[in-house]
């Protein structure tokens, strides 16, 4: 077993994930994992990557199947006994004018952003060893997604005692709702994508809470954030930063040194903890 540190980034051949591995290349002490659904993909990454003089490794991961994930699970306790850091960037978004049906839409964009994501953390954390760093890469798309809830919703979602499988129970209804074409009546925000990643930013703030009660002594700290508007396939070319750019945050949580007992919990943007 080895005893170097290990990182892990889902999703990482290209866009916001590969430049979050590039980073941690260059300053992660330690082996960096890039991860993919498409091991082609993932290793034409890893030799982009190598011919700027960086060492990535490859391991597929494909978050929406269970069986990768436990491939994966198993491997990094075999090799490295944990994980360090986690990395979870793995997402999807519709274009805009996409004309899939909403309830479409909302089942295929919640099945991986949220349900996928979650499956990650809950195979994953467990190895996560002392010391170790969790960033759940959401959206500030989640905070107006927030305002755009009916107050019953908003209030169940900014509950400091809201359970995960209340949470989950929630993703599920909103899945539902948008098949009955009744989600906007129901209090939801017309936005899969929006409503997946507050899903993602609620479900770190629970995961922070059972870190706090069940490994205290352990300093673990786990945030989600808010990379900003990057271009990439997702975003477009519009956006304003580059995805260099766009993994400064998610990197700064990765990389919080072992004295820092903040941000756990919170959702960061900028590096700026905001309001949830």
């Amino acid at each position: 077993m080895s005893n170097v540190p290990v990182a892990v980034v889902t999703g990482s051949n290209k866009g916001i994930g590969l430049a979050i591995v590039r980073a941690l290349c260059k300053q992660f002490p330690g082996d960096v994992y890039l991860t993919s659904r498409d091991p082609g993909r993932g290793q034409a990454a890893v030799a982009q990557l190598q011919q700027e003089g960086l060492q990535p490794l490859f391991h597929q991961l494909d978050i929406d199947d269970l069986q990768s994930i436990r491939a994966l699970r198993d491997f990094l306790k075999e090799k490295y006994g944990g994980i360090n850091v986690l990395v979870n960037n793995a997402g999807i978004a519709f274009k805009v004018h996409d004309t899939t049906p909403f309830a479409v839409q909302a089942e295929v964009t919640l099945k991986t952003n949220f349900f996928g994501t979650r499956n990650v953390c809950t195979e994953l954390l467990p190895l996560m060893k002392p010391y170790g760093r969790v960033v759940n890469v959401s959206s500030m798309v989640s905070s107006s997604a927030l305002g755009g809830c009916s107050q019953e919703l908003q209030q169940k979602f900014r509950s400091d005692t809201i359970t995960e499988d209340e949470l989950v129970q929630l993703m599920t209804k909103f899945v539902e709702d948008t098949k009955k074409s009744v989600h906007e009546k129901e209090g939801w925000p017309n936005t899969a994508y929006g409503v997946s990643k507050i899903g993602v930013t609620v479900l770190s703030r629970i995961q922070a809470r059972l870190l706090n009660e069940q490994r205290k002594g352990d300093h673990i700290l786990l945030n989600a954030c808010c990379p900003g508007w990057v271009r990439t396939d997702m975003a477009g070319p519009k956006a304003t930063k580059s995805p260099d750019e766009g993994a400064e945050t998610p990197v700064y949580l990765a990389l919080l040194p072992s004295n820092a007992d903040a941000p756990h919990g919170q959702f960061v943007s900028n590096k700026t903890v905001r309001p949830w």
